[in-house]
């Protein structure tokens, strides 16, 4: 007992040590990724303040900074903000659900799946700009253009993966189900949803970068608000300082969602 008890202690040191120093190699990472990050930002202040750099072309980090105050003083900062990040959370929340749903109709009916595979493959290999005109001319200038446009993009590569996965599910466990009477839905919960849920978490992630894809390349096309709005009005100005900062804002935008989704698997899978 005396030794099993040593070998149990001797574990949970070890096991102890094992996290200490995972968290020792996160704190590294992390700390790393700062230093990049402010080194480029000091870097190109120091070129532009010393002209090696032509600031007309490509602004820099002060003047990203005052165009932001200023926008925030006329009260258009958080309205482009919220218009963006509005259209995204409904294009996010509508491409997840109709990639899931669509994914799942595909799995239970295999005919349907053989019939639409194809042209799955055809509109995600199409160019989605070119449908903006089409877009345009049904829905109007509006934000529903801007929705849609961002839905043909995430939510095709959507249902395309989940639904790869849901093929690639291991068919011993569906064996298994099927061997002791279970219905072709029990096998839906029981084993294709719990088996991919890690995949279709990580189909979501990747969600979020093609949707902001689609709402900046909708708000590019037809808005008179959001971030897009303001890249798209600064290269028509040739100012580029509205130009790097809503390029800025997306970076802070996009690492905030990143980071809300990973926050919802951890607590998820609690």
């Amino acid at each position: 007992m005396k030794k099993f008890g040593k070998i149990l202690i001797m574990k949970s040191e070890g096991y102890k040590k094992y996290l200490k120093r995972i968290k020792r190699n996160n704190i590294l990472v992390f700390t790393t990724q700062i230093i990049l990050v402010v080194s480029f930002i000091v870097i190109w202040q120091i070129l532009a303040n010393k002209k090696i750099v032509n600031t007309f072309l490509v602004s820099s980090p002060s003047k990203v900074y005052s165009t932001i105050i200023d926008l925030f003083k006329s009260n258009n900062l958080w309205n482009h903000i919220f218009t963006t990040v509005y259209e995204i959370i409904i294009s996010f929340l509508l491409g997840n659900f109709i990639g899931v749903f669509v994914a799942s109709i595909l799995w239970f009916n295999k005919f349907l799946a053989r019939v639409f595979e194809p042209f799955l493959t055809i509109l995600n290999s199409l160019p989605k700009v070119a449908l903006g005109p089409l877009i345009i001319i049904w829905a109007g200038a509006n934000v529903k253009s801007i929705i849609i446009m961002a839905l043909l993009i995430s939510s095709i590569i959507s249902i395309i993966n989940i639904y790869n996965s849901f093929k690639s599910t291991d068919v011993n466990k569906i064996k298994i189900i099927k061997s002791m009477g279970g219905s072709k839905f029990q096998i839906y919960k029981n084993v294709i949803l719990r088996d991919n849920y890690t995949k279709i978490i990580e189909s979501f992630k990747l969600n979020v970068s093609m949707c902001f894809v689609g709402v900046i390349m909708g708000e590019l096309l037809v808005s008179k608000e959001g971030v897009g709005y303001l890249i798209m009005y600064g290269s028509q100005v040739f100012n580029m300082n509205f130009v790097i900062t809503g390029v800025v804002l997306l970076v802070i935008l996009t690492i905030i969602l990143y980071y809300v989704i990973n926050y919802i698997e951890k607590v998820s899978r609690k």
